[in-house]
């Protein structure tokens, strides 16, 4: 009697413990569709894009004028996925500088902008065979050299 008791106290914190919310995770800027918007080609210069959204993710190499902002939402999908979390937003602000400092060009990409690279899933097949004797004598050869050495006392 005493057990079903602990029993009920134990699974009684135990649901109280779970949460209901699914656990996300942010990356990068937030909500920059929205700051998107605010963004007025050939009027806002660099310092108040600076103040709107704050510094560049990254900034291009070979073009020091271009600059890339990220978002990424990703959300657990459900307890029988073992953990496996699902993109719900990634988004990419393109903005591009002219030589004045004003906002030359804006460009926003999201998520159904992503390409999926499919790779071949082929194999090349072997053209010699492993069973012959020769590759038996050379195999056990090399296990035998490859063996730690036993300590001799």
């Amino acid at each position: 009697m005493v057990f079903i008791k602990y029993f009920y106290i134990l699974i009684f914190i135990f649901i109280i413990n779970c949460s209901g919310n699914k656990a996300s995770n942010y990356h990068g800027k937030k909500s920059l569709e929205a700051k998107f918007d605010k963004l007025e080609i050939n009027v806002t210069n660099k310092n108040e894009i600076i103040r709107l959204i704050g510094p560049p993710s990254i900034k291009s190499d070979f073009n020091i004028n271009k600059w890339f902002y990220i978002e990424r939402h990703k959300t657990n999908q459900s307890l029988f996925k073992l953990g496996a979390q699902k993109i719900k937003k990634n988004n990419v602000l393109i903005i591009e500088l002219d030589d004045r400092g004003l906002l030359a060009n804006k460009k926003l990409l999201n998520i159904n902008d992503m390409n999926d690279l499919n790779f071949i899933k082929n194999t090349t097949n072997k053209e010699f065979q492993n069973n012959n004797l020769i590759y038996d004598v050379f195999s056990s050869l090399r296990e035998k050299i490859n063996a730690p050495t036993r300590n001799k006392k």
